[in-house]
């Protein structure tokens, strides 16, 4: 099943856990992950549930680039890792 892990740097603000799913898309995973930490959505996705500026979202070590539909496929094995991102100087 593929598994959706967060960063460290979220764990600041709000329990991050990792979580196994069915999902066949990003979208949907986000969504199971959502269902049982309803917080965690604010810190991902914005108003429109879009990817927020601040997130990155690799799967299988690939950067997502559609950051609108997070229709991205997953593999059975998909490994989704949602990182914030770091900026300042």
């Amino acid at each position: 099943m593929p598994v959706v892990r967060f960063t460290p740097q979220l764990k600041r603000f709000i329990d991050t856990p990792e979580v196994e799913t069915g999902a066949a898309t990003l979208r949907a995973a986000l969504d199971a992950v959502f269902e049982g930490h309803p917080r965690l959505r604010g810190y991902v996705l914005d108003e429109q549930g879009h990817l927020r500026a601040n997130v990155v979202v690799f799967i299988d070590g690939r950067r997502v680039l559609d950051r609108v539909s997070l229709d991205d496929a997953l593999q059975p094995d998909s490994q989704v890792y949602v990182l914030q991102a770091l900026s300042g100087g």
